[in-house]
């Protein structure tokens, strides 16, 4: 990630949307609109044959990989203390499956050999069986008009599909369990506020994704979660950073980095990094020879766990907390109160896709600055 390959600057608009010439900035900018088409599902009732008057034994979840994958472990670590039956993440339905339980198919591809196994198997058990991918070829042939199908009514990248996965889920959770209640509708409102709030012609000091990106540049960069929602959520970050900016990044759990941190990760005995700008002010390439890079670590959390993340790395130098709240302003305070986040955090979910859009958006701003 270096900034001395940038050939736009962050806030040359017209600059960014020359280079977006595969049109990134418009797909990282369809979160809600991914939402609002599964809740229209929701409202014309497809996914009415899923009621029953009895809560489900399981809710299982069946995708290989992925941001199929990603979404049934964000949901599942954040309902799964409130959902009346257990979720199971699984790359294959499980030999158990029967007439009490729910299946969920989550993929990009109609023939998945496992998602069409999967579906024969949950068909054949009695399961009551979403699909949560293109509802044709193979997968349709394997229901034979036996499941719920949630096909995707737009297109987008499949690097930004994660909001559709999630969105599906919660539909599904809402219908199969009477205590689940999602409001798809304000959780799309909330990705196309983030959205704007990351758009190009958004400055960089009032724009998240901007500022990210600004922090990542000629950095190596370690994405952390301190839970499995948000571990999950540093995975999908690192994903699409190398899917779409091309970038190589390491994402791990929040409690590996500060064993690294601890002992001199980015310091002089780790031989990965070199003084900060402020101490190099007379370093010259041509005596001195170039820079080694630093590393910058970036630890995601939900606004709940932000108190006690922001403890636990007082005194660590390059560490930025992130939360779906934060303003540009107080990005990589680690010592910053906890009331420099806006107010009215939403639930844990919806937190979780906010992060996922600004992540997005950080990747294609990355990508584009190179022109």
């Amino acid at each position: 990630m270096n900034a001395t390959n940038a050939a736009v600057d962050l806030d040359d608009v017209e600059g960014l949307l020359a280079a977006d010439r595969d049109g990134l900035l418009r797909a990282a900018s369809m979160a809600g609109a991914q939402v609002r088409a599964t809740a229209a599902a929701l409202d014309e009732g497809d996914l009415d044959a899923l009621k029953s008057d009895e809560p489900p034994r399981t809710i299982i979840w069946v995708a290989g990989r992925g941001n199929a994958e990603t979404a049934g472990t964000m949901l599942a670590a954040t309902l799964g203390g409130s959902v009346a039956a257990p979720i199971v993440v699984a790359s294959e339905v499980p030999p158990w499956i029967g007439a009490l339980d729910v299946l969920i198919l989550a993929g990009d591809d109609s023939g998945d050999p496992a998602l069409v196994s999967a579906a024969a198997t949950g068909v054949r058990r009695g399961a009551r069986v979403v699909v949560v991918a293109p509802y044709e070829g193979p997968l349709r042939d394997a229901t034979a008009g036996r499941s719920v199908s949630l096909a995707p009514r737009l297109w987008v990248r499949d690097d930004f599909s994660l909001a559709r996965y999630l969105s599906a889920g919660l539909a599904v959770m809402h219908v199969v369990d009477p205590g689940q209640r999602a409001d798809l509708a304000a959780l799309a409102d909330e990705l196309d506020a983030e959205a704007f709030r990351n758009s190009a012609g958004r400055e960089l000091f009032t724009n998240p994704a901007k500022t990210l990106a600004e922090r990542m540049s000629g950095r190596d960069v370690v994405l952390a979660g301190d839970n499995a929602a948000t571990l999950a959520l540093a995975r999908h970050g690192a994903a699409v950073l190398l899917r779409i900016a091309h970038e190589a990044v390491a994402a791990v759990g929040l409690a590996d980095a500060l064993v690294a941190l601890h002992a001199g990760m980015g310091g002089d005995g780790a031989g990965l990094a070199g003084p900060d700008h402020e101490e190099s002010i007379f370093h010259d390439e041509q005596i001195d020879g170039p820079l080694s890079r630093r590393v910058r670590t970036f630890v995601l959390a939900t606004d709940a766990e932000r108190p006690l993340v922001l403890a636990r790395v007082s005194g660590l130098d390059d560490v930025d907390v992130i939360n779906a709240e934060d303003v540009p302003e107080t990005l990589g305070m680690v010592d910053a109160p906890v009331g420099a986040a806006t107010p009215a955090p939403g639930r844990p979910e919806q937190q979780l896709a906010m992060l996922a859009v600004r992540l997005e958006m950080t990747a294609t701003y990355l990508r584009l600055v190179r022109g």
